[in-house]
């Protein structure tokens, strides 16, 4: 069995990979990135309030839960296994998932406003789950606070706007339990803005009839693969630090 220190070719190809994902988070904004955030502008004077606010509540609930609550508490860390054995289970885990978050934006979709409200705060119950079961996958105890802290940065650096992921990188790395310093300090009030900002243009179309149904089932497929592909490159970065610090 290779070790962190002596690495197999899966480990090296995963290596190259999660190092390509943190250079491509450290760019700055392009013209797209630019352009999508003037759409999204005016995306937010388009979508009704109180889907703002449900949204704003959602986050704040959640958070608070994800630090405090022990409902959140999944399997066991997981003790042995090799890397490739343990993204093997994560990807099996994201199958079954974002099925159960496509299934539930379709429904939620085929309803309209009503229930596409009602789909914000189970989809990100979905997404936070899976990150705890992924976390353990990967060996950690969600039940540690600094685990916890760890997955709210992880769901930060999947849904940062292209202006906000170098911070959320750095905050990320900043941010491995077994670091010496103190973590970066959340913003709670940008945390909620920029998950905000980022899901209101993939769910946007939730909201209208007809069309409703499969938009939603297709924005939370991806949006579900999204949280779960970074966590993998997070967590992988995070397995090779602690054999040699980058």
């Amino acid at each position: 069995m290779a070790s962190k220190n002596n690495p197999t070719g899966y480990e090296s190809r995963a290596l190259t990979t999660a190092l390509t994902w943190r250079t491509r988070q450290q760019k700055r904004p392009g013209v797209w990135d630019r352009t999508t955030r003037a759409t999204q502008d005016r995306i937010n004077n388009i979508i009704p309030e109180p889907v703002h606010k449900v949204v704003t509540a959602v986050m704040k609930q959640m958070t608070k839960a994800i630090v405090m609550g022990s409902g959140w508490i999944t399997s066991r860390p997981r003790s042995e296994g090799t890397l490739q054995e343990r993204e093997l289970a994560v990807r099996q885990l994201m199958k079954t998932y974002r099925t159960t978050a496509s299934i539930e934006g379709g429904v939620a979709g085929a309803g309209g406003f009503v229930l596409a409200a009602v789909d914000l705060p189970a989809l990100m119950t979905i997404k936070i789950k899976l990150l705890f079961e992924i976390c353990a996958l990967y060996g950690h105890d969600s039940r540690d606070p600094a685990e916890r802290f760890f997955i709210l940065r992880i769901f930060h650096m999947a849904f940062s706007s292209a202006r906000q992921r170098p911070h959320a990188l750095a905050a990320l790395e900043a941010s491995y339990p077994d670091k010496e310093g103190e973590p970066v300090e959340l913003d709670w009030h940008q945390f909620q803005l920029e998950y905000r900002d980022y899901i209101d243009l993939a769910k946007l179309a939730q909201l209208l009839p007809v069309v409703g149904a499969p938009v939603g089932a297709v924005a939370n497929w991806r949006l579900t693969t999204h949280v779960a592909n970074t966590a993998i490159q997070a967590y992988r970065l995070r397995w090779f630090n602690e054999a040699d610090p980058l």
